[in-house]
């Protein structure tokens, strides 16, 4: 199968630990042998992954760079561990390729006006509101903690697009589209500029899965898939669901939401099966024994006890 794998950001760090070298490389040698898992399967692979943590941190060092050049320069740094890991956990004769992706983006977007992308690590209520002043950041509640958001525009066009079917078609695995992309405008001339935002990963990966025909789109993060009732003795997994059953249901934009929509959108455009669930859980997820599995199959069962509205941190 050809498979689009996002890594969440918080797959690639552990939650409330401070970000390293090491601490990275140690979240990401994790990784690799998940993914090493589905290329042993014979499975054709492209890889996304989440750069929240790693830009944020970037930009509290006050680098004096806009966030799509540290978007980049995040792309480079986790690729290249990725990809060295991958050596190491899978075969060092095969062919991989990190590819720093533009994304373009609608500069007339709303989301430019409401700020809600989480990147960075988590603080206090004080903690983010002197940050806040200092360096004009916008803060937002992240649960129980608060955060840097930044601008999320929705993803239009992938530009690299033909690069990474070119790479494909020699047996490459891919890891592009880091961090969402980089999110890119085109001005009236023609031609393109990076623009001041993070584009949500999910979104970006869906969009890519779409564009390659994928036949299955994992999402893989940190907590075992989507959940009902959240945090509550009500809480529930659901195990599989159709795009439609998906929408009788509300997830908070910040965290499981973008992930469930792009899940629906490919499996409606694909007719392919997306999954959401633990990095752990990576070959059972293409087996769909556990995680939360999104397809067009009628016979889907929910696994949900109600409809109320689900909390799950992405």
């Amino acid at each position: 199968m050809r498979i689009v794998v996002a890594l969440g950001g918080n797959a690639l760090s552990i939650r409330g630990e401070t970000l390293t070298g090491d601490s990275q490389r140690a979240s990401i040698r994790v990784a690799a042998k998940a993914l090493a898992q589905l290329l042993e399967a014979g499975h054709e692979v492209v890889i996304t992954h989440g750069n929240g943590p790693q830009v944020g941190y970037l930009a509290l060092q006050g680098a004096a760079f806009p966030l799509d050049v540290l978007g980049a320069e995040t792309d480079g740094m986790i690729g290249y561990v990725l990809q060295q890991e991958l050596d190491n956990a899978y075969r060092p004769e095969a062919k991989y390729a990190t590819l720093l992706t533009q994304i373009e983006v609608d500069p007339d977007d709303p989301a430019f006006q409401a700020p809600t992308k989480f990147i960075g690590a988590i603080y206090t209520e004080e903690e983010a509101a002197a940050l806040g002043a200092e360096r004009g950041w916008t803060i937002g509640q992240d649960g129980a903690h608060f955060r840097r958001t930044v601008p999320s525009p929705r993803p239009k066009r992938i530009l690299e697009i033909d690069v990474i079917r070119i790479l494909l078609g020699q047996g490459v695995v891919i890891i592009c589209a880091g961090g969402g992309g980089i999110p890119v405008v085109q001005k009236d001339d023609g031609t393109m500029i990076g623009v001041e935002a993070v584009i949500d990963k999910d979104h970006a990966s869906g969009l890519l899965a779409r564009d390659l025909e994928a036949d299955a789109f994992l999402m893989l993060t940190d907590v075992k898939g989507v959940f009902t009732g959240w945090g509550t003795p009500e809480q529930a997994l659901i195990t599989h669901a159709t795009p439609d059953q998906m929408a009788a249901f509300s997830f908070p934009n910040g965290s499981m939401g973008p992930k469930v929509d792009a899940a629906c959108e490919f499996a409606r455009a694909t007719g392919g099966f997306a999954a959401i669930g633990n990095l752990a859980d990576t070959m059972q997820l293409i087996d769909g024994t556990t995680g939360t599995r999104v397809s067009l199959a009628e016979d889907a069962e929910t696994g949900a006890s109600d409809q109320s509205a689900a909390y799950q941190r992405a």
